[in-house]
């Protein structure tokens, strides 16, 4: 029987991927720091500590070929019984805008709806700006305009457009920090307002740390409200999710429908802060080998589907696929009738959403890139009571645990969502 030349240069490029792997210096957690500029929510660096998880936290299913883990939908919203108070109406309003992809855009709605509620400012939906110039969308083209009007109807008035006879330009632009306090906006922002009578706010992000700290004190309900209970995707491009979802589903029939989505994009991935941190054992990101090694050593079987938020498939991705032979960019599962409305637009937002809500939804979501991303995905999957969330690492023993690996976000608690979820 003839010998398939390429069989053999596979199996010998694995033996000496898994021989390298018992040289790598063991890697623990990564979690993020603080970021040095905004906007730069990929330059930023990594710390490790391993963390114990408690058989309550998670619990393995058993049978299921790899370390899965189940659901825990015990927490539930703490804010409803604290909204009591009536929307009140104002002569002014309060602009903005929703910038630099989807998970900046949970903070930028949070903070607008701090400010106008504490203002008792009318809000205006926002716009959705691009990356490029001259790229804007209307709020309505990616988010359910309806729902997030009526979720907010007991704290804040929203009105869709601004009347004609309020001007723009005439608007105090303010910019604010991210997790804005009432404290702060009653010092820096409300005398402004005042004499304003209109102004438009711009969140900026001294960090994209979304730890929750004993000093911020209880999280306001309006701000826990906006962050996981006003925005959601407008029907159409929900159900264009929901097409992908249930594909990937398809593809892992023989795993109970479960699969894992990795947040690895080649273009970050080349970016000069996107190696090595210079501490023993940290990095700032992983490669696909890298990733395809961690998902190995952890027990996920060969025939794992995985979805990659990569936007188009790449060479460099070739060692994982030739691991885990169901593994995916996004346009090999894309609904073909919605291609040419989503997928071939010059504009990335509608991908960029696409990959956060798959995300989100995924069985196991591990981040090759740590940033805001990553964090605002975490806080997510809390809400939905998706909690195996796996930080890469260098995995030093022949195997290794899920449960040693799950996010210190979701491991310690520490995540500003168990602010908002008891």
């Amino acid at each position: 029987m003839g010998v398939d030349l390429r069989q053999v240069v596979a199996g010998i490029l694995t033996i000496t991927m898994f021989v390298m792997l018992g040289q790598m210096l063991h890697r623990d957690y990564f979690d993020s720091l603080q970021e040095k500029a905004q906007g730069d929510a990929h330059d930023i660096e990594f710390e490790g500590s391993r963390v114990s998880v408690k058989d309550s936290l998670v619990g393995a299913l058993e049978g299921s070929k790899g370390p899965w883990m189940d659901d825990n939908n015990d927490l539930n919203p703490c804010w409803p019984t604290l909204l009591s108070d009536e929307a009140v109406s104002s002569k002014g309003y309060v602009t903005f805008s929703l910038t630099n992809g989807p998970e900046y855009h949970i903070s930028q709605i949070t903070d607008a709806v701090m400010v106008a509620k504490h203002l008792g400012a009318t809000l205006v939906l926002p716009d959705i700006r691009g990356s490029k110039p001259g790229d804007e969308r209307n709020f309505e083209d990616i988010y359910d305009a309806d729902k997030l009007i009526k979720s907010l109807e007991k704290v804040i008035k929203v009105v869709k457009q601004l009347p004609e006879e309020v001007s723009l330009r005439d608007m105090a632009i303010i910019k604010v920090p991210t997790r804005v306090t009432e404290d702060y906006i009653k010092e820096n922002i409300d005398p402004i307002f005042k004499s304003k009578g209109n102004i438009r706010v711009a969140t900026y992000f001294p960090s994209v740390n979304l730890r929750k700290s004993s000093q911020d004190g209880e999280t306001d309900p309006v701000a826990c409200l906006a962050m996981f209970g006003s925005l959601e995707l407008q029907p159409e491009l929900n159900a264009v999710v929901e097409s992908m979802v249930e594909r990937l589903r398809t593809h892992s029939r023989k795993l109970g429908g479960r699969f894992i989505a990795v947040d690895l994009r080649i273009d970050l991935l080349e970016k000069k802060h996107c190696h090595s941190t210079g501490v023993v054992g940290s990095k700032t990101c992983y490669n696909a080998q890298e990733i395809a090694l961690f998902l190995r050593k952890l027990g996920f079987a060969g025939d794992t589907t995985i979805y990659l938020t990569q936007p188009r498939w790449d060479s460099s991705l070739d060692i994982l696929k030739d691991i885990f032979p169901k593994t995916f960019t996004k346009e090999a599962i894309f609904p073909a009738s919605k291609k040419s409305k989503y997928l071939e637009s010059e504009s990335s937002e509608y991908e960029n959403v696409i990959d956060f809500y798959i995300s989100s939804r995924s069985d196991v979501f591990v981040p090759a890139i740590s940033g805001l991303f990553y964090a605002n995905i975490v806080g997510k999957r809390i809400a939905l009571g998706k909690p195996q969330v796996l930080v890469p690492a260098e995995i030093s023993e022949t195997s290794g645990l899920a449960t040693d690996f799950i996010s210190p976000y979701i491991s310690k608690k520490n995540h500003l969502a168990y602010s908002c979820f008891c």
